[in-house]
C-alpha cells in the first residue's frame, strides 16, 4: 500500500510541474502568472511564446497525464506485486487523476494552477486513445459550432465518461475517473460558464476586451 501511495503521489508531483511557466521564464525571462491572463496553462504560454512553442507546452502538459497512466497500461501485468490484476486499472486511473490535480493545484506554486484540460487529455490517452478521439471530435464540433474554446473543452470533458462507458464497459475504474475529470473540468471552468450564460464570454477570432492582466481575460484558458 505504501508503494501504491508513493506512485500516485509521484504522479501528482509530475503533474504539478508548470511547463508553460518554466518555458516562458527561460525563453522570455517573464513570469507567466504576470502576463496575459495570468494562467499557467499552454494557452497563455502560446500568447507569450507563439504557436509552435505554445503547442510544445500543450504536449508537455498532456505528457504529465500520459506518462503515469501509460506506464500502468504497459506494465499492468508486471505490477501484480504492488496491485493485483483487478486493481491495476484503478491504479492507472488514480495516477491520471493525481497528475491532473497536480496541474490544477501545483504544490510548487502555492496550489494555484491551470484548468487541467491538456493533462486530462493525456491521462485519457494513456488508458484508451479511442475515448480521447471521441472527446476530441466533440471538442472540434463544439468549437466550430459555437467558437467558444471553453465550451468546447467542457463538452469534451462531458464526452469522456460517456465514451468510456460505451467503449470500456468492463473498466469501471476508468469510467469513474473520467467522470471525476469531468467534474474537475466543470469546476475549473465555472467562471467561463457564468460568462457564457451572461453573454460576456469572447468567441475565438474576436479580440478580448481590455480587462485583466495586460488587457487579457481568462476566457480562452482551457489548459
Amino acid at each position: 500500500m505504501l508503494q501504491a501511495l508513493l506512485v500516485v503521489f509521484t504522479s501528482y508531483l509530475l503533474g504539478a510541474v508548470p511547463f508553460g511557466l518554466v518555458m516562458v521564464r527561460l525563453i522570455k525571462g517573464l513570469d507567466l502568472r504576470q502576463v496575459g491572463s495570468g494562467n499557467i496553462g499552454a494557452t497563455n504560454a502560446m500568447r507569450v511564446l507563439g504557436k509552435p512553442l505554445g503547442l510544445l507546452a500543450f504536449f508537455l502538459d498532456a505528457g504529465k497525464g500520459l506518462v503515469p497512466t501509460l506506464f500502468f497500461a504497459a506494465h499492468a501485468s508486471a505490477l501484480d506485486g504492488i496491485f493485483d490484476g483487478a486493481l491495476a486499472g484503478l491504479a492507472a486511473s488514480l495516477c491520471g487523476i493525481a497528475a491532473v490535480l497536480g496541474h490544477c493545484f501545483p504544490v510548487y506554486l502555492g496550489f494555484k494552477g491551470g484548468k487541467g484540460v491538456a493533462t486530462a487529455c493525456g491521462a485519457v490517452v494513456g488508458v484508451d486513445p479511442f475515448v480521447f478521439v471521441v472527446g476530441g471530435s466533440v471538442w472540434i464540433l463544439v468549437l466550430f459550432t459555437t467558437r467558444f474554446v471553453s465550451l468546447a473543452s467542457i463538452a469534451m470533458g462531458i464526452a469522456f465518461p460517456i465514451a468510456a462507458a460505451l467503449l470500456d464497459g468492463d473498466k469501471p475504474a476508468f469510467i469513474g475517473s473520467c467522470a471525476l475529470l469531468t467534474l474537475l473540468i466543470l469546476v475549473r471552468h465555472r467562471i467561463n460558464i457564468t460568462r457564457i450564460r451572461d453573454g460576456s464570454e469572447t468567441r475565438i477570432g474576436k479580440k478580448d476586451p481590455p480587462t485583466g492582466l495586460d488587457g487579457a481575460q481568462e476566457i480562452h484558458e482551457t489548459t
